[in-house]
């Protein structure tokens, strides 16, 4: 079997995996956007690991690939892989399950918003000039985190957020009441969550259905000073609009690990935007989350050659 890893930005996955003899596996550490060169580059392969939704893999793309037998993505999700038309072509998609990826999510969440309160990469930039105290942080507790989504990973930001004194608020289309009991969140309608949020979490599986889940509407009844955080998905929090929000000045400030196009562009304006933390995609990455993934890769590989495939994924 020749196995490519596909997005290796690390350069670890070779180090990582412990595959099974025979298989000669190849490490790509830069991203390949164009589908006729990402054909080009995979002909020949008979299996392909790709790290998250990094890289599209479409019916198109498939069907330039007639060697591929084998597809595996980090994650038992990937919007980012036609599923069906890889069954439809009998090459088989598997997941990994690795919970330290959760935490790790959880943890840069947490991260990229203390900086942004805090204003630590101007703070720190200042001091490595020569400076020194510039401007005024902002203190967390007594303020309200309004949690778009509360799914696993918009949960897991609950104990943190009342360790630190916050009250914690939860909004999604699809929030039951129950839910919001289970683990002890005010769920609140639609223009009175988004109107009370001191910092707006963002923790939301990308569907066609969340796309512009926050756009200029939920941005115009947000209050004055109102942070972000968007560590899901770019595409869930209108582009255009958090811009507008940022560059008038309506929102205080974004941290932002997902981009509707990735890797962001060097011309891109979020680039130059103004009281922004930003991080490049990098919330589920850790030693511990990568070494649980490439475990899982390995078995994925290994069961599929003894004919018994796990973790498929449903198309």
């Amino acid at each position: 079997m020749r196995l490519a890893l596909l997005d290796d930005y690390q350069d670890v996955a070779l180090d990582l995996l412990n595959l099974p003899s025979g298989v000669e596996a190849v490490s790509f550490t830069d991203h390949v956007a164009d589908p006729d060169r990402l054909v080009t580059r995979l002909a020949g392969f008979d299996a392909v690991v790709c790290m998250r939704e990094r890289t599209p893999i479409t019916a198109a793309v498939l069907e330039g690939l007639p060697d591929l037998r084998l597809l595996v993505t980090t994650g038992m999700r990937n919007a980012s892989i036609d599923v069906a038309a890889a069954r439809a072509r009998g090459i088989t998609v598997c997941g990994t399950d690795n919970p330290a990826g959760s935490s790790s999510t959880n943890e840069h969440t947490w991260a990229l918003l203390l900086a942004l309160a805090r204003n630590v990469p101007a703070q720190d930039a200042a001091v490595r000039a020569g400076g020194w105290q510039l401007g005024l942080g902002t203190v967390l507790a007594g303020k309200t985190l309004g949690l778009v989504g509360l799914g696993r990973l918009g949960a897991a930001m609950l104990p943190v957020a009342r360790a630190f004194g916050m009250r914690v608020t939860a909004w999604s289309t699809n929030l039951t009441a129950e839910r919001a009991a289970e683990v002890g969140v005010q769920a609140l309608p639609h223009d009175e969550f988004f109107a009370g949020a001191d910092v707006l979490s963002v923790h939301l599986v990308l569907s066609a259905r969340s796309v512009d889940t926050v756009g200029a509407a939920e941005f115009a009844l947000m209050k004055p000073g109102a942070l972000l955080v968007n560590t899901s998905r770019g595409p869930i929090v209108n582009e255009g609009a958090l811009l507008d929000a940022l560059m008038s000045g309506r929102l205080a400030g974004a941290a932002l690990d997902v981009f509707d196009t990735e890797p962001l562009p060097r011309d891109h304006p979020l680039r130059r935007a103004p009281n922004t933390v930003l991080s490049p995609h990098t919330g589920y990455v850790s030693a511990e989350s990568y070494r649980g993934f490439h475990d899982d890769i390995a078995e994925d590989v290994r069961a599929f050659l003894d004919g018994s495939p796990v973790r498929e994924l449903e198309a």
